[in-house]
C-alpha cells in the first residue's frame, strides 16, 4: 500500500514551495521558531477537511459544482489578498519587524489552516494523488486513502517545520537591517497577492 513511488511523489509535492510554505516562512522570520511550528501545525490541520472530502467522495461533488467550487475559491482568494496586506501594515499579523512579539500559538495555526481549507483545488488534487496508489480491494480502499492521507500529513508537518526553523534561525542576522526587512515584507506581500491571482483563474 505504501509504495516507494507514493512516499517519493507525497514527498516531492510537499517540498515545493507553495502557500502554506511562504506563510511559515513569513511566521519563523518575523516571530521566531515556536510560532513557526504552530504555522506548521495549523497548514497541516487544514489539510484535512480536503483529505475527508477526497475519502468520502465530496471531493468529487466539489469537482462537478462550478458554484461551489468558486465560492471556496473566492473566499481564499480574499483571505491570500487579506495576508498580503497584513505583511505590508506595520505591525499587521505577517509583518517582520525586529520588536514584534510572538502571537498566541492557536491564532497561528488557525490561520495556517484557514490557508489551506480555503484552497478548494486541494479536495480535487488529493482525489487525482490517492486513487492511483490503491490496492484495487474496495473493501480497504477508505482505509488505505486514510491512511496514505496520514503519511502526507505527517511529511507536511516534518518539512513546514524545517522550513520555519531554518527562517527562525536567519531571523536575527535578517533583523538588524531595516532595508532587508522591508524587502522581506513587500516581498511576501508580492507572493500572497500574486497566489490570491492565481487561485482566481483557477477553473473547475
Amino acid at each position: 500500500m505504501l509504495s516507494l513511488q507514493f512516499l517519493l511523489t507525497a514527498f516531492v509535492v510537499v517540498i515545493a514551495p507553495g502557500t502554506g510554505v511562504i506563510y511559515t516562512l513569513a511566521i519563523g522570520l518575523g516571530q521566531g521558531r515556536w510560532p513557526s511550528i504552530w504555522a506548521a501545525l495549523g497548514c497541516t490541520i487544514g489539510i484535512v477537511p480536503h483529505l475527508l472530502a477526497a475519502t468520502l467522495g465530496l471531493a468529487a461533488v466539489l469537482h462537478t459544482s462550478a458554484v461551489l467550487f468558486n465560492v471556496v475559491k473566492f473566499a481564499g482568494v480574499a483571505y491570500l489578498l487579506w495576508l498580503a496586506y497584513q505583511s505590508l501594515r506595520s505591525g499587521g499579523a505577517l509583518a517582520v519587524s525586529a520588536d514584534r512579539s510572538a502571537e498566541s500559538g492557536v491564532r497561528i495555526a488557525r490561520r495556517g489552516a484557514l490557508i489551506n481549507i480555503l484552497n478548494p483545488k486541494l479536495s480535487i488534487f488529493f482525489l487525482a494523488l490517492l486513487p492511483p496508489f490503491l490496492s484495487g480491494n474496495p473493501a480497504t480502499a477508505t482505509a488505505e486513502m486514510a491512511v496514505m492521507g496520514g503519511i502526507f500529513m505527517l511529511m507536511t508537518f516534518a518539512v513546514f517545520v524545517l522550513y520555519g526553523v531554518f527562517a527562525a534561525a536567519a531571523r536575527t542576522w535578517l533583523l538588524g537591517s531595516e532595508r532587508v526587512m522591508r524587502w522581506l515584507n513587500r516581498s511576501f506581500a508580492a507572493l500572497f497577492a500574486a497566489l490570491a491571482g492565481r487561485l482566481a483563474l483557477e477553473r473547475v
